[in-house]
């Protein structure tokens, strides 16, 4: 097979399954965090240290903020978290967020699990999640694109010219086509906040019991938020199941 079929293949057979991606990702982590807070060498703490884990958390919400800004501008009928379906696409979006990054999502994707990869407190797996990230990501965009390209034919070419695959750049930029739609927000993303809190509080769970001896649960700030969001997340997938958050014609 020829690379660039290899590519492809690869790029579709990922893009199909990257839902398992952030469970490689969370297991692999919380063992690299187990083994860094039980052999840890204790150092004063700072307002860094301290403060480390609400960084974090900032990173990872600006991909979620990322992935929200994009979806919520979006048509309809466009690739979100879809994994059955293949790639979708009934136009090229080119304008907002398009006129600055051709794959945001997978841009809020990496913001989300560097927050994540970062709480292991260790710089080399934080710094191994980045290859691994490229090396994932960019055969699944190779297959996005090689569907683009033969779907829209000059249209994309001309675009993918001067909008950056991954690294955003500005001086293009081009106000959104479609006016943000909260409703499609909440039906498409609304995992993704509980999911975040979710990790956070896991972590912090798993932190405390392997420092603290006897373990005592603890139900602090991590735990509430994990708590609220995952109840605005079950709301949420009623609403959708009830189809009070289906979408008018855009």
């Amino acid at each position: 097979m020829a690379l660039q079929e290899e590519l492809k293949t690869q790029g579709d057979f990922l893009f199909k399954n990257r839902s398992y991606l952030p469970l490689l990702i969370l297991g692999i982590g919380l063992s690299v965090y187990i083994h860094t807070e039980y052999f840890e060498i204790e150092a004063p703490e700072t307002w860094f240290s301290e403060s480390f884990e609400y960084i974090c958390l900032g990173i990872s919400l600006l991909g979620l903020f990322i992935r929200i800004f994009t979806v919520g501008h979006t048509p309809k009928n466009t690739s979100g978290r879809n994994t059955n379906d293949g790639q979708l696409a009934d136009e090229l979006n080119s304008t907002g967020i398009y006129s600055v990054v051709r794959h945001p999502l997978y841009l809020g994707n990496f913001f989300i699990w560097l927050g994540v990869a970062m709480l292991t407190e260790n710089a080399w797996f934080s710094i191994a999640f980045v290859f691994f990230y490229a090396f994932y990501y960019e055969r699944i965009m190779y297959a996005e694109e090689n569907f683009l390209r033969n779907k829209f034919g000059q249209t994309y070419l001309d675009w993918a010219e001067n909008v950056p695959a991954f690294v955003p750049s500005f001086k293009n930029y081009a106000r959104p086509k479609y006016s943000f739609s909260i409703k499609k927000v909440l039906k498409k993303e609304k995992n993704g906040l509980c999911a975040i809190f979710l990790l956070f509080w896991i972590f912090d769970l798993v932190g405390d019991f392997v420092e603290k001896e006897p373990f005592e649960f603890e139900m602090g700030f991590w735990f509430y938020s994990a708590i609220i969001t995952t109840v605005i997340y079950l709301i949420l997938k009623v609403m959708k199941k009830r189809k009070l958050l289906d979408e008018t014609n855009r």
